[in-house]
């Protein structure tokens, strides 16, 4: 198949697009580089440096593609608090542009990267797709927006969408900014370095970490599943896991002598995120297979980062 990836060379889409290129299929891949880095890419995925919303790249680049997978977007809660005007032009205004870009070539079915963060704070765990969304920061509303452009637009245009939200995906190649990085590589970095770990609150806040070959794996079969046009459909490990334990669990991994410490909870975040997976069970045969200690494991061994 052919296969265009946005945001490809990102922590989740360079994945996907060199598990896609060793499977034997053409792939093109389209990343600004904010974020991103070329380098992560194989030779056998098709580089393109350039914005989303820029619709005449965005054409040449659909020519006989099959399926697009949409994962370019900015992805930093507590930067979106900052920065909610940038995050609603990339995650949603980039999200439109692609999809009448999509409506010009003819494409068939595009995959949507959205996250469990639409969901906020809900007192019923695992999060079910038919709860009701309770976003707490601009970059969940912006992943919601996407969702909802997706699907209406999609209906209206004849094009097959499915949006999968993404839970805590972590993993070798994860991006590890200087500010707001994500926690399990900045948990593996200070625990490495025997330097300070910094759990926000006091830790019983749960995430579900999933690790990324899993999602890779969703996310590969969207791109041909039957009767899931239209669907949103969660995509994590289906285990909730506390902050405080996962400091634990990475100290363990590392035998590492950090030092923990706890301040005050970041603004914008949840208590308790876990994700009920039963209909990714169903409708993309989902069987996530790596646990968090295993997972942490592969991290270390895989990231050249975290070497010794």
């Amino acid at each position: 198949m052919n296969f265009l990836i946005t945001g490809a060379a990102g922590f989740l889409g360079s994945a996907l697009a060199n598990h896609l290129a060793r499977e034997g299929h053409q792939v093109r891949g389209l990343d600004d580089l904010s974020a991103g880095e070329p380098q992560v890419l194989e030779p056998g995925v098709h580089f393109t440096r350039g914005d989303v919303n820029d619709r005449p790249k965005l054409w040449t680049l659909l020519q006989d593609v099959d399926c697009v997978y949409h994962l370019a977007a900015r992805v930093s809660v507590p930067e979106s608090i900052l920065y909610p005007r940038e995050y609603n032009a990339v995650n949603v205004g980039g999200t439109v542009s692609l999809m009448e870009a999509m409506r010009d070539v003819g494409i068939r079915r595009v995959v949507l990267a959205s996250s469990g963060a639409i969901y906020g704070d809900q007192e019923v765990q695992p999060l079910s797709e038919g709860q009701a969304p309770k976003p707490r920061s601009p970059y969940a509303v912006s992943k919601l927006a996407a969702e909802y452009y997706v699907r209406t637009i999609g209906a209206l245009w004849g094009i097959e969408t499915i949006s999968l939200r993404i839970f805590n995906a972590y993993g070798p190649g994860q991006h590890l900014p200087p500010a707001h990085p994500p926690v399990v590589p900045y948990f593996l970095r200070q625990a490495i370095r025997n330097g300070t770990i910094v759990v926000h609150h006091d830790g019983g806040q749960t995430r579900d970490f999933v690790y990324v070959d899993d999602v890779v794996s969703a996310m590969v079969a969207a791109s041909t599943a039957p009767t899931i046009n239209g669907l949103v459909i969660n995509i994590g490990s289906g285990y909730e896991t506390t902050v405080r334990d996962l400091a634990r669990l990475t100290m363990e991994a590392t035998g590492s002598q950090a030092n923990v410490v706890y301040n005050q909870q970041v603004e914008g975040g949840v208590s308790r995120m876990c994700a009920n997976i039963t209909l990714a069970q169903k409708k993309l045969n989902y069987k996530p297979a790596i646990g968090l200690k295993q997972g942490l494991r592969l991290a270390l061994e895989r990231d050249p980062r975290f070497k010794g």
